[in-house]
């Protein structure tokens, strides 16, 4: 097999558009390996900073005549792949998408697979999920190849599922209704270690043919890591136990509370009926060197994340559409954050687009109902915040660091992209990001993203209060930045010279 000291062997990742999977990825690209992806659809990994240096193959675990050119020349296969859904049928499905990676891979003699399942006693009642995801491991050991098996049970990082639901929770419920489930003993790993342990398996020959329980160094119930939460973001929160709530019941509320459909929640919660907590030391036997974090360390890393902008990946990342369609207006919540995402087709290059977006701001205000603009940055200042009157360094050249009104330029990528922060006074944290990204010949994908972190049930109310005015402002911003980019591309004219387009 070959080792990072001699990464000429080809390492498949399926599941690349995952939670983990997307993680995975620039971590082995970082140590060196060989990486080739399986995806249904590569316009899925559009924009990861990754893919130009993965070789991508579509393909569909389910239609095992897709495989074979995904495993050829293959040594080894992180097999990152499950149904997380509530549909009736979803262990079969599992099982025969394990059964066909399983012979593939037999058949392209690669030596050995990575897998991820749950974590959980087999000789208790697992759910149906957790005993399904031990299950698959089965499946895939009786193909004959050499397995290493992870079981690792709530993974702490920004994006998680499952870390999700408790920061939804925890910031939106100041007394929790808690039933019995969540005083349930689980031991959570942060997603940084998790990627620690699959990658340290391919440099450990020890770890193959072995069931690896991982956790982290805190055994706790669900409810004190939502306290523990609470207590990092600095909110006061109560646990109020009631003994008649059945996961049924509460998935519905999580589906109320949370962006988490209830199809989701509920298998999530099912599993947490299980005492989840690691019973054998291989782990530490096998990669002494790897010290996981608490769950303090891993919140801490979770939450910095979030603070710095800098999410790879996200559970609804595997749930994303493959239509490869342009959808004008997405409203949805992840990472913790509430997102707004317009985008237009632009008749005009990238470059041009970008100089279009990179201009506002200053003298050129922000192209639509700059009246209510000017409102905001009025009364930000009547409150004590910057307000509008910074201006801005240059009328056409950005760099980091730079002020623009009540914005502070965070990340500039030359001709693709701008994320702005606000630091006008707010019940969260907010970002405005616009992308340029290359569509067709002669065309501009113009993507605006709306960010809002909301601080408690505060910043939610702020949020969709003024939700339809942002609406109406961020809408209105979208089409002048198209008709100016447009009208720009079409002027023989310097760009400076352009007249600006407002309403």
């Amino acid at each position: 097999m070959k080792t990072e000291q001699n990464p000429q062997g080809v390492i498949l990742v399926t599941g690349a558009t995952g939670y983990i999977g997307g993680r995975l990825v620039p971590a082995l690209l970082r140590a060196g390996y060989r990486v080739r992806v399986l995806v249904r659809d590569r316009q899925r990994l559009q924009g990861r900073p990754w893919l130009s240096q993965v070789e991508v193959i579509e393909g569909d675990i389910l239609r095992p005549e897709t495989l074979p050119a995904a495993l050829e020349g293959v040594t080894v296969a992180y097999y990152l792949v499950h149904s997380m859904t509530a549909n009736p049928d979803f262990d079969q499905r599992d099982l025969q998408a394990a059964q066909n990676f399983a012979a593939a891979a037999r058949q392209a003699s690669v030596e050995r697979i990575i897998y991820l399942g749950g974590l959980g006693d087999p000789t208790t009642n697992l759910s149906k999920h957790l005993r399904s995801r031990q299950q698959t491991g089965e499946t895939i050991r009786q193909s004959g190849i050499a397995v290493t098996e992870f079981r690792a049970a709530i993974v702490v990082g920004s994006g998680s599922i499952s870390f999700e639901m408790i920061r939804y929770l925890t910031e939106r419920i100041p007394v929790m209704i808690c039933p019995r489930w969540v005083y349930q003993r689980v031991q959570p790993i942060a997603i940084s270690d998790v990627i620690a342990y699959l990658i340290a398996a391919l440099q450990t020959p020890q770890s193959a043919n072995r069931i690896i329980e991982i956790g982290g160094a805190d055994v706790l119930t669900y409810g004190e890591m939502m306290l523990g939460y609470a207590a990092a973001r600095g909110l006061k929160r109560w646990l109020l136990p009631v003994p008649l709530l059945t996961p049924r019941l509460s998935s519905y509320w999580v589906h109320l509370v949370t962006p988490i459909p209830a199809s989701l929640a509920r298998p999530l919660i099912d599993g947490l009926r299980n005492e989840v907590i690691v019973r054998q030391p291989l782990a530490k036997q096998l990669f002494p060197s790897i010290q996981p974090l608490d769950y303090q360390g891993a919140l801490a890393l979770a939450l910095a994340e979030l603070d710095a902008q800098r999410i790879e990946t996200s559970w609804s990342d595997a749930l994303s559409t493959t239509q490869g369609d342009v959808i004008p207006v997405l409203l949805t919540t992840q990472e913790g954050m509430i997102l707004e995402r317009r985008q237009e087709i632009v008749a005009a290059p990238p470059a041009q687009t970008f100089r279009t977006f990179t201009r506002l701001g200053g003298e050129t205000g922000w192209l639509y109902l700059n009246i209510l603009w000017q409102a905001r940055g009025a009364i930000d200042r009547l409150i004590g915040g910057v307000g509008l009157r910074r201006g801005r360094r240059d009328p056409q050249s950005v760099r980091i660091g730079d002020a623009i009104d009540f914005w502070r330029v965070e990340a500039v990528e030359e001709n693709r992209r701008l994320l702005l922060r606000a630091e006008m006074k707010l019940p969260g944290k907010a970002w405005l990001q616009f992308e340029a990204l290359p569509y067709g010949e002669g065309q501009t994908r113009l993507v605006q993203t709306a960010f809002f972190a909301p601080k408690g049930l505060s910043g939610l109310t702020y949020w969709y209060l003024l939700y339809p005015i942002h609406s109406l402002i961020f809408s209105g911003l979208i089409r002048k930045l198209k008709a100016l980019a447009t009208l720009r591309s079409l002027l023989p004219i310097p760009n400076s010279s352009a007249p600006e387009v407002d309403s």
